[in-house]
């Protein structure tokens, strides 16, 4: 039997070939042979070491390295190899130091170039990496890997037109380059050429259809593309592929929460943070989902993990303020604002939210305990409110500042206009604030909010003309909160005959808009119409007695039949109104009988005059803060001879202490709907309210009624005028530049003095 002896060369060849079949094991075995029987075999031990790297034993590798090139130190792809496990362990600068000790023996190796280069640019040495690669090329000019790497850095260094040409370049060579198809794409994606992004991916998913990578890629430019359905699908298919891909969970729960599927969102980002827990972007994403939900404080811990793991983190920043001014934490909103300004001063959205929060600090902002009680005190006092009020109107100042440096960087900003022209509104500045709205428009026709506002602006300033047809975008502003209602019949406005058909005039907003709307209804029975009313619940009965009325339906109960609808506010756009021509006739409400009766009987026996006060509102109303005050606002009053009686249904626990402690009727356990109220009313003599539904109704029923307003009064009282074209009977004291309810309340006070020395027998019922 004839046994054949193999050469160390030819059982390389073995091991060699073991290699490329990918049967590690048995190429590793090989190898130790051979160095069994040569331990100097520099080539074998180099062999071994790509396998060790193979199979994940870099220090193994390292190790093999060493030794071959201590026997052979011009081993040049020793050093090489060397270099690529160095940058896979991340010791960059010994990676460095191996491909330049390869170098020293050979200048135009265009690998270890190559190789080298593509070490400076994970350190970020852009320039030097760019170096790199071109003396790569100038040794190779028609080696693809070098340009597609090199397009790598020129895109890194925001030179999109270079790293395209040099990706061309690298496709011209071998147009089935999947990486630096994958590659263009993404700059083009940067370029905002999403299209041709697309068709890149594309042609890298035709060759190699398992490319998670490129499928995520894909999807993230569907998502810009508007096609969020497709980039999904495109996310699925990379998931699919690498249920890991913690960009691909990422981006796909950027789209969810774009869809508005916001528990699917969050699972999505929760998935990429348990394979990436230190993945900011992904907890910004999760806090921006939880802030839609309304789960506020949730919210706010997302954000501040983010910024925890990372410090430059400015759009957290901003997030994590709009999510503080939700909780009306105003003035920490204003510090995160700033803080992501410090890290990005032409950041445009913390600038404007900037201004928002400054507003909103500046209307919310109260003087001390202080000076509220040292109202009377002298002129020191008086200082102290001017001065309060000057630093109000300071920071709307400075809040208006900061909404035009985010339109100085960013001219087509609508969000940016839209908030400068409320703070235009509240520094008494209205024909600017509706340039500004009609700005925001110019740039989004459909913007609602902006439209809505700009009717209040309109109608503020009188032009009833502009400032009804705009008011109507209300019903589509999310800043009204207004609950869309979606009727089969048709919106009538006063263009259509409805005499003999069935109208569902519905209430919107408030109760005082439904008390101060309600006046067009006799209008519409007018026209021929059955006029059905849906109101809220404590409307019912004292609606059911308003001319024209044929059915009041409390909101929420089943409707009958009708043939046309149309919202209480939309009437005087449906009548034309204008302040000439606004139906003024009082009282057109009237006090249920019953009503009446009880509450005559409560009172009892007429012994002075009778003021009523209202001195605060709804709570939930946006403008609450300003519009309503606190009952010590109004006790300089309480020494004036009369019989004071609180309107107050419900009482703030802020208030409690002081009505308890002052001689004042109260009935608010008595006091059950607005039937109950109007009674009261049409007790008493005088009625002193801020602007809340209790001004309305005793304005409907043609009742004295002293009416406090804020410096930015809302659009139903107009503008520098101590009359109101809606109720005749109603006189109207403003805040002045002050800004404050003290000077408003020594204003009443003299009044009242007046009134109280002069007309008494005018009011009491002879």
């Amino acid at each position: 039997m004839t046994t054949v002896s193999l050469t160390i060369s030819e059982v390389f060849d073995i091991a060699l070939k073991f290699y490329h079949a990918g049967r590690l094991a048995e190429a590793e075995q090989t190898c130790r042979k051979i160095l069994s029987a040569d331990p100097g075999s520099a080539a074998t031990l180099n062999l071994l070491a790509v396998i060790h790297t193979s199979l994940g034993r870099n220090e193994a590798a390292l190790s093999c390295y060493d030794r071959a090139l201590s026997l052979r130190p011009d081993f040049i792809q020793a050093f090489n190899n060397r270099g690529a496990v160095l940058k896979q362990m991340k010791r960059y600068g010994e990676a460095l130091e191996s491909y330049d000790r390869a170098l020293a023996l050979q200048g135009d190796h265009v690998e270890v170039l190559n190789n080298r280069a593509g070490i400076l640019q994970e350190l970020g040495r852009y320039d030097e990496a760019l170096a790199g690669y071109d003396r790569a090329l100038a040794a190779r000019p028609d080696y693809p890997e070098a340009l597609n790497n090199r397009g790598v850095t020129l895109q890194a260094l925001r030179r999109h037109p270079d790293a395209l040409k040099s990706y061309d370049q690298a496709l011209a060579l071998r147009a089935d380059f999947v990486e630096a198809l994958v590659n263009r794409g993404i700059t083009h994606h940067e370029l905002k050429r999403y299209g041709e992004a697309v068709a890149d991916y594309d042609r890298a998913l035709a060759l190699r259809p398992d490319n998670a990578d490129a499928l995520s890629n894909r999807g993230n430019a569907l998502n810009k593309l508007g096609r969020r359905e497709e980039a999904l699908a495109s996310y699925q298919a990379a998931l699919d592929l690498q249920p890991h891909h913690v960009e691909a969970l990422y981006n796909r729960g950027v789209v969810l929460h774009k869809l508005r599927r916001f528990d699917a969102a969050l699972a999505s980002y929760d998935a990429a943070l348990v394979l990436r827990p230190d993945y900011p972007e992904a907890l910004v994403g999760r806090g921006d989902t939880l802030h839609d939900q309304k789960q506020f404080d949730a919210a706010l811990m997302s954000y501040d993990r983010a910024i925890a793991l990372s410090g430059d983190q400015a759009q957290a920043l901003v997030n994590r303020g709009a999510t503080l001014h939700e909780l009306g934490r105003s003035g920490e909103a204003l510090q995160s604002f700033e803080l992501a300004l410090a890290l990005a001063p032409d950041n445009v959205e913390a600038l404007t939210s900037r201004g928002v929060a400054l507003h909103d600090l500046a209307r919310h902002d109260e003087a001390s305990a202080d000076q509220e009680h040292a109202i009377a005190a002298g002129d020191g006092a008086v200082l102290d409110r001017r001065g309060a009020s000057l630093d109000k109107f300071r920071r709307l100042e400075q809040a208006l500042a900061s909404h035009d440096a985010a339109l100085a960087l960013r001219p087509d900003y609508a969000e940016a206009l839209v908030n400068r022209g409320i703070t235009l509104y509240h520094l008494n500045r209205f024909d600017e604030a509706w340039a500004s709205y009609d700005a925001a428009i110019g740039l989004r026709p459909d913007y609602a909010d902006a439209h809505f506002l700009k009717g209040l602006s309109s109608l503020v300033s009188g032009d009833f003309e502009r400032g009804w047809i705009e008011y109507q975008w209300r019903r589509k502003a999310p800043s009204t909160g207004i609950t869309k209602r979606d009727f089969r019949e048709p919106l009538w406005l006063g263009e259509d005959d409805i005499a003999g058909k069935t109208i569902l005039l519905h209430s919107e907003q408030g109760f005082g808009d439904t008390i101060q709307f309600c006046r067009y209804v006799p209008l519409v029975e007018a026209r021929g119409a059955r006029v059905i009313m849906e109101v809220e619940e404590p409307l019912c009965g004292l609606m059911t007695g308003l001319a024209g009325t044929a059915q009041v339906i409390a909101k929420g109960d089943a409707l009958p039949d009708f043939d046309l609808q149309c919202p209480l506010p939309s009437l005087p756009l449906a009548f034309q109104s204008r302040l000439e021509t606004i139906p003024s006739t009082t009282p057109y409400l009237r006090v249920p009988k019953q009503a009446l009766d009880r509450w005559r009987a409560l009172l009892g026996t007429r012994r002075s005059l009778r003021i009523g006060l209202a001195w605060s509102g709804n709570t939930k109303h946006v403008r609450d803060r300003e519009r309503s005050m606190r009952l010590r606002d109004l006790l300089p009053l309480l020494d004036i001879e009369a019989t004071f009686v609180s309107l107050q249904k419900e009482v703030r626990a802020g208030d409690a202490a002081s009505l308890e402690s002052c001689d004042m009727l109260r009935f608010s356990g008595e006091i059950g709907d607005f039937s109950d109220t109007a009674a009261l009313i049409s007790q008493l003599d005088l009625i002193i309210s801020v602007d809340t539904s209790v001004a309305h109704l005793a304005g409907a029923l043609g009742k004295p009624v002293w009416i406090l307003l804020t410096h930015a009064p809302d659009w139903r009282w107009l503008l520098d005028r101590d009359d109101s074209p809606w109720y005749p009977s109603a006189r109207l004291f403003r805040q002045r530049e002050t800004r404050e309810w003290g000077s408003v309340t020594m204003r009443v006070r003299e009044a009242l003095l007046e009134l109280t020395g002069h007309r008494n027998r005018d009011l009491l019922p002879s």
